[in-house]
């Protein structure tokens, strides 16, 4: 059962560079994708959609580069909020908010309050995010509980960690699909992509389409899923 599907938005600036445009053109191309791509995925049920949009990582990118991503998820948010906030979405955003501007922490939280009680599609962007830093500031929180006496070292199990993850309150991902070509995971769910079937597609990201996205489906569907054991998911489902 297809429940959450996580996505790696890559290709942005080899589309704009193929062209002979600034790579700012190809990270406004990819919004229009991501209208795409929700779209089609409320259609077609998904309940939960994970977009990457920003790594921790990509601090490293030019700053003029980092302003103008900076500048697309403000105006994505004030544009497509009500849009979205009608058609049922619910949106989250994870990742830390240090180094982020007041006025962006102001317009998240007040998108995921408006949208707090929909319950058509959630809608999880993972924003200034990395999975390393979020697992280490998880252990963090069951360490503090160990030392204030609120928990023992042997509660300490998977469950536990996973609680403390800020993904806490969503299923882990069935299907990864990462755009562009590239074949790995770039710090993004480590934890919870454990079972996760990935899906590699050659198309740059602002080129994705319904059509595309339903390609990896159709692929996750022809996977069959043993999650550690011998006799298929769908085997013993049956």
């Amino acid at each position: 059962m297809l429940r959450h599907i996580a996505i790696i938005m890559d290709g942005n600036g080899r589309w704009a560079q193929a062209r002979g445009l600034p790579r700012a053109e190809g990270h406004r191309a990819g919004v229009e994708a991501v209208r795409r791509v929700v779209n089609a995925a409320g259609e077609l049920g998904v309940a939960h959609l994970t977009l990457y949009s920003f790594s921790s990582e990509n601090w490293a990118r030019p700053r003029s580069e980092i302003v103008e991503l900076f500048g697309l998820i403000r105006r994505f948010i004030r544009t497509d909020l009500a849009r979205l906030h009608e058609s049922g979405v619910r949106i989250t955003v994870i990742g830390s908010r240090e180094g982020i501007g007041k006025d962006i922490c102001r317009l998240i939280e007040e998108a995921e309050k408006l949208t707090g009680a929909n319950t058509r599609m959630h809608l999880q962007i993972a924003f200034n995010y990395g999975s390393r830093a979020e697992i280490a500031e998880a252990a963090k929180k069951l360490a503090e509980r160990c030392m204030s006496g609120t928990m023992e070292p042997a509660q300490i199990t998977e469950e536990a960690l996973g609680a403390a993850l800020q993904t806490a309150d969503v299923p882990d991902p069935d299907l990864l699909i990462r755009t562009s070509g590239e074949q790995r995971i770039s710090n993004f769910l480590l934890w919870q992509c454990a079972y996760a079937e990935f899906v590699f597609m050659p198309v740059l990201w602002p080129d994705f389409s319904a059509d595309d996205l339903n390609r990896a489906i159709a692929e996750f569907n022809s996977r069959d899923r043993r999650f550690g054991g011998v006799e298929s998911a769908k085997r013993l489902k049956a």
